[in-house]
């Protein structure tokens, strides 16, 4: 057996009656805080133990463990959309890589469903309220950016998406620590709650007490992990005093809830106050180089920062006018998060885990293949290029999605002018990438958008009444007379045998045959201009006049950027 890791010791006097301090630490699972969220109304519930625990009571009725879209529609009384919504999103989060609905094919998903506990955990920290941005510090700024209120914010926000963006630059966002600080005080303040739904009732000695199972424990383990790395390949349970030296051939002794809760609330504490000393010693000047939060550069192709955090998220920020690649050799098994970038092109050629891209504007952002979620949030005349299992798009502007993805794309939030096309690049590593992560080619939803609530319950904002059961604005599919390939230039060297030569993605019909006749037009004007019977100085007029239409052209679509790379070699 895997030795345990030690629970705690004791750093003061022996004589001392103050308990032993802890020596291991405690993090929150972001992914369940930053993808797994859902703006459903009947999601959010008034008194969530109550509805939660009627709502197990109804569930485990049928003695199964197991949850189907079918019985959680009908238990929660929502459409059968949200329900499967409901099992992807949950999918996307789940701590357990060989749980059956991570494994489940898309078919399959409706009828394996969900473990209830795990459910009922998804379903709780839906009352979870992000943290808020700090106000900005130079209004005059705001305004420089986006001088006046658009006509399309109407109820919401006088502020544009990119405004509440820009006027919180990395500095005045949440940091990294503040987020993890946020989401240990929830965890602590609504850990009873949380066990009391993990727990089972006993009765003896004439009371009735409330007890936690080495397996219900084990499910703690999709909101908390011990350890910078999560302790791979070392059970929640052998982290814990009460479960740590069980034998593995009998059935663990089951613990009083009390003693679990009193446990991990002393390990909290340690944990944010361990927090609250890096944050310190940082404002002091002193940061750790282990430190996971990055200070924002200024947007310079010579500045702009790219670093892994102590817990595999790779950021890359402040990319302006210039080409930044990354590729499989320096992000595997890792989550990316791209923030701030402008009037660029960020290629991330990788198998990824989660991607979040925040914050950038007029900029190409090409993602390789992304077997978890994505989240593109606060964008604003992007082009957005990725093969992924689920894409939540929120609160963007005029941006176009190419999409592979085997999910129905979620469309959350303020968003307007939207376009979803299908997926239009490939590079060399492309389908090694996706088998990978588990992307399957041969199902594409672009099409799918499905859009919910315009207003979302989990920032801490007050909004208007009358506007939380809105719908945000949908997308709407490109022209395939507007589609387009993408030309990713070949970094990669020694590509391997079966490397991809073409986008793995079939193309719809109507975007097939116009990328045929746009070629067959191509080529039937170059024959034209080949045969055209001119002098030469008629000849060298013409040849101007078509680089200036062309420069005018890469200049208005916004794809001069993907000549920064080649300017920078």
């Amino acid at each position: 057996m895997t030795d345990p890791i030690k629970p705690s010791t004791s750093t003061s006097d022996p004589n001392s009656n103050s308990p032993p301090t802890p020596t291991i630490l405690l993090h929150p699972r972001r992914e369940p805080f930053e993808h797994g969220l859902l703006p459903i109304q009947k999601l959010i519930f008034t008194d969530p133990v109550q509805a939660l625990t009627q709502l197990k009571e109804k569930l485990s009725s049928s003695f199964a463990l197991r949850v189907g879209s079918a019985a959680l529609a009908d238990a929660l009384q929502i459409s059968s959309d949200h329900a499967r919504l409901i099992l992807d999103t949950l999918s996307s989060v789940l701590h357990s890589e060989s749980d059956p609905l991570v494994t489940a094919r898309p078919e399959d998903v409706d009828s394996i469903g969900a473990d209830l506990r795990d459910l009922v955990l998804f379903l709780y920290i839906q009352s979870y309220k992000r943290l808020l941005p700090r106000s900005h510090k130079d209004s005059a700024a705001v305004a420089d950016v986006w001088p006046s209120t658009s006509a399309f914010d109407g109820y919401l926000s006088a502020l544009s998406p990119l405004q509440l963006v820009r006027s919180n630059t990395r500095r005045f966002m949440p940091s990294q620590a503040d987020e993890e600080a946020h989401q240990l005080s929830y965890l602590q303040k609504h850990l009873a709650n949380i066990l009391s739904l993990l727990s089972e009732h006993v009765e003896g000695e004439g009371k009735e007490s409330m007890v936690l199972t080495i397996e219900g424990f084990e499910h703690l383990g999709f909101l908390i992990h011990f350890g910078d790395k999560g302790s791979e390949g070392v059970p929640l349970s052998q982290a814990a005093p009460f479960f740590a030296n069980s034998d593995p051939d009998m059935p663990a002794v089951p613990v009083l809830a009390s003693q679990v809760h009193d446990w991990l609330l002393e390990i909290i504490a340690a944990s944010l106050e361990h927090v609250s000393e890096k944050n310190s010693a940082k404002e002091s000047g002193s940061p750790s180089s282990s430190d996971q939060d990055i200070a924002m550069s200024d947007a310079s192709p010579s500045s702009a920062k790219a670093s892994q955090s102590a817990r595999s998220s790779f950021f890359i920020e402040g990319v302006s006018k210039s080409s930044y690649v990354k590729q499989a050799s320096d992000l595997k098994n890792s989550s990316v998060k791209v923030i701030n970038c402008h009037d660029s092109v960020v290629y991330v050629l990788a198998p990824l885990r989660y991607a979040t891209i925040y914050g950038c504007s007029d900029a190409t952002i090409v993602l390789g293949a992304v077997g978890k979620a994505v989240r593109v949030e606060h964008c604003e005349r992007v082009h957005v290029i990725l093969a992924s299992k689920r894409v939540c798009i929120v609160n963007c502007r005029e941006c176009i999605f190419f999409l592979g993805v085997n999910q129905r794309p979620l469309i959350v939030g303020d968003n307007h002018k939207l376009q979803v096309a299908p997926y239009n690049t490939f590079y060399s590593q492309l389908e090694e990438h996706m088998t990978e992560v588990g992307i399957d080619a041969t199902i594409n939803r672009w099409h799918e958008p499905l859009a919910l609530g315009v207003i979302d319950p989990h920032d801490s904002l007050s909004h208007p009444a009358g506007v939380a059961d809105a719908q945000t604005e949908s997308a709407a599919c490109l022209d395939p007379d507007q589609f387009t390939n993408f030309l990713i230039p070949n970094w990669f060297e020694g590509e391997p045998t079966k490397s991809t030569r073409n986008n793995p993605f079939p193309l719809p019909d109507p975007y097939f045959t116009s990328q045929q006749r746009n070629q067959k037009n191509l080529g039937e004007i170059q024959q034209i201009l080949r045969e055209a019977p001119l002098e030469e100085n008629r000849k060298r007029e013409l040849s101007c006049a078509l680089h200036v239409y062309f420069k005018d052209w890469l200049y208005a679509s916004g794809n001069i950027r993907q000549l920064y790379c080649l300017l920078g070699d």
